[in-house]
């Protein structure tokens, strides 16, 4: 039978710890939160390695007085609130006295606070939530707390703590959202000596939004205001066009908290509807306002969740809204025009029966100087000779059909036939003079096939119904095979020893390759295939740690948020590995 014990006060407070400090990030939070709670008006955050050998929050708060330190740690123990019937008009951001007596409980623990009041301040120290030391030193109004080797005396959460780059990027986002929330405070966050941003606390969250996303995000907001019935809402809603692919810039604070809803998230996608396309999702910093009754705080010990009372009223409120704020501006984005010069007709040789194994580029790269010269002539010549075809081939088709009339009673095919058949013609006779060049927009590709390899054994003068007939009926022998999408490096077209079965026919839309192999025809995209050889080559040279590369003047200048910055952090070493140089190039910035 097992025997039940009483769990030692110490153990008790390491287990209910879990559910208040889960990283470095959760102790930020908590003491940032006190700190507003205590009208700081400046508040700085130093972490090192991510917080977990250092953290250090410092405000110019009210302070804890003399009396009231020892009781603050206590579990439970709160200015916030004195009984249950205080929880339904909760204003501050903390009220559950959960949070010193937790992170004491975890780590090495330091206060040095004084109140207005008071001459000195004092220092107390605390470790796994046994005092060490209480004493008078000298300090300015406010209160500092260090926080050192969290987790220290418990191992088993502390194997489990990320990477310090990791961890950091968890308190910077943090850090970010505290910034946004409370423009009027000035925020300094430090991260291992260095100074990741600074507000000055003059409350102008656009002032506040640029320092963390910089200009390209600040020139496309939209200022919104909602004084509703069930709501109050303040903010800047980002253009349409700076849309995101995932909900992480849906920034929403109530009553100065950053949390998560669905409602207010449904509400805000809902006003954007019309104006993104699926699965995108706008940037916006939106600050609501409830009646502390409206709302419920006290779902999580994170206190990220909370329930509206009127979620349906503050849904329509807000989503009717932002889309009539959207629908008085202009949403058309700034472009630069420029004027686009009209190109030539581009000349492209067709390949002699001898240059089949020539590759593109070196027939295309030939001179066309003699063809330049006698192009205006050529081109006459030509427009004569296809006149003079059609003549032909209408004065024949009179002559075999009888009258003019039975040729306008036929179908238009004969005549279409008849231009084609001209064409050909045309073609034999220029080639004589020229060399075999195919002039875009003048000469098509149809061309060069001759009316018996397009129409077989059936007569020039057949109507279009015969014609349909006999070719219908000539076909039903043809078994179709099903389409198959070929991997471009399928080794039985791109072999090398394949390579003498190829026959380049031409090209189509300046894109498209049609290529006969053996008894099938090819079309190949040409930028595609480009881009596959490219990249085949980019791998081939990773693979044998020969990658070249090159720098650029002036270099690429980017503006990475904290989110963007550990992950560039995380795949440095890949990304150097590929040829790219990266180096810090200011606050949240690259280049």
């Amino acid at each position: 039978m097992a025997v039940i014990h009483l769990l030692s006060q110490n153990t008790i407070d390491q287990i209910a710890a879990g559910e208040v400090v889960e990283r470095p990030r959760s102790v930020v939070k908590e003491l940032t939160e006190n700190a507003i709670d205590a009208g700081a008006t400046a508040i700085s955050v130093e972490i090192k390695e991510g917080g977990i050998s250092l953290i250090r929050v410092t405000d110019n708060g009210s302070g804890i007085e003399k009396s009231q330190i020892r009781k603050a740690f206590l579990r439970h123990a709160t200015s916030k609130i004195e009984d249950a019937q205080d929880l339904p008009h909760i204003q501050s951001l903390g009220f559950r006295g959960e949070a010193l007596s937790s992170i004491c409980a975890v780590s090495q623990m330091e206060l040095i606070t004084k109140t207005q009041e008071d001459f000195t301040g004092i220092h107390y120290q605390i470790e796994g939530g046994a005092e060490c030391e209480f004493s008078e030193i000298g300090a300015p109004k406010g209160t500092t707390f260090l926080v050192r080797n969290l987790f220290y005396n418990v191992p088993a959460r502390r194997k489990f703590l990320k990477q310090p780059q990791t961890e950091g990027s968890y308190v910077a986002d943090l850090m970010e959202h505290l910034a946004l929330s409370h423009p009027d405070i000035s925020i300094k966050f430090i991260v291992n000596g260095q100074v990741r941003f600074q507000t000055s606390g003059n409350n102008q969250l656009k002032e506040v939004i640029y320092r963390i996303y910089g200009k390209e995000v600040t020139d496309h907001l939209i200022e919104f205001s909602l004084n509703g019935k069930s709501v109050r809402v303040r903010g800047f809603l980002g253009k349409p066009e700076q849309n995101r692919s995932n909900r992480n810039f849906e920034i929403f604070f109530v009553n100065g908290r950053y949390v998560h809803n669905d409602v207010l998230q449904k509400a805000v996608e809902e006003g954007y509807k019309q104006y993104l396309m699926q699965h995108k999702f706008p940037f916006c910093v939106l600050h609501f306002e409830f009646e502390p009754e409206d709302i419920d705080v006290n779902v999580h010990p994170a206190k990220m969740e909370i329930r509206l009372q009127h979620g349906a009223e503050v849904y329509a409120e807000i989503a009717a809204a932002i889309r009539d704020r959207l629908h008085e501006i202009e949403l058309i984005p700034d472009v630069l025009l420029t004027e686009e010069k009209e190109q030539p007709s581009q000349i492209r040789q067709a390949p002699e029966p001898f240059e089949v194994n020539r590759t593109y580029m070196e027939r295309i790269q030939e001179p066309a100087a003699e063809y330049t010269r006698n192009q205006r002539q050529s081109g006459e010549q030509v427009a004569v000779r296809a006149d003079y075809a059609r003549e032909n081939t209408v004065e024949k088709d009179r002559t075999e059909n009888g009258t003019e009339s039975d040729l306008a009673g036929s179908d238009s095919a004969s005549l279409d036939v008849g231009q084609e058949s001209g064409f050909a013609g045309m073609q034999y006779e220029t080639s004589r003079q020229e060399p075999d060049m195919v002039a875009e927009e003048k000469t098509p590709y149809q061309a060069k096939l001759s009316v018996q390899k397009i129409l077989g054994d059936h007569p020039v003068n057949t109507t279009e119904s015969d014609l349909h007939h006999n070719i219908i009926k000539s076909a039903e022998h043809i078994l179709v095979e099903k389409p198959v999408q070929l991997d471009l490096f399928e080794e039985n077209f791109v072999d090398v020893k394949s390579r003498e079965s190829y026959q380049i026919l031409g090209q189509i839309f300046d894109t498209y390759w049609l290529i006969a192999f053996k008894d099938k025809l090819f079309i190949m995209d040409q930028h595609a295939a480009h881009e596959k050889v490219r990249y085949e080559r980019l791998l081939k040279e990773l693979k044998n740690k020969t990658v070249a590369s090159q720098q650029i003047t002036p270099p690429v200048v980017l503006h990475l948020d904290s989110k963007e910055e550990q992950t560039l952090l995380s795949y440095r070493d890949y990304f150097t590995s590929l040829g790219f140089e990266i180096e810090e190039f200011g606050t949240g910035s690259v280049a």
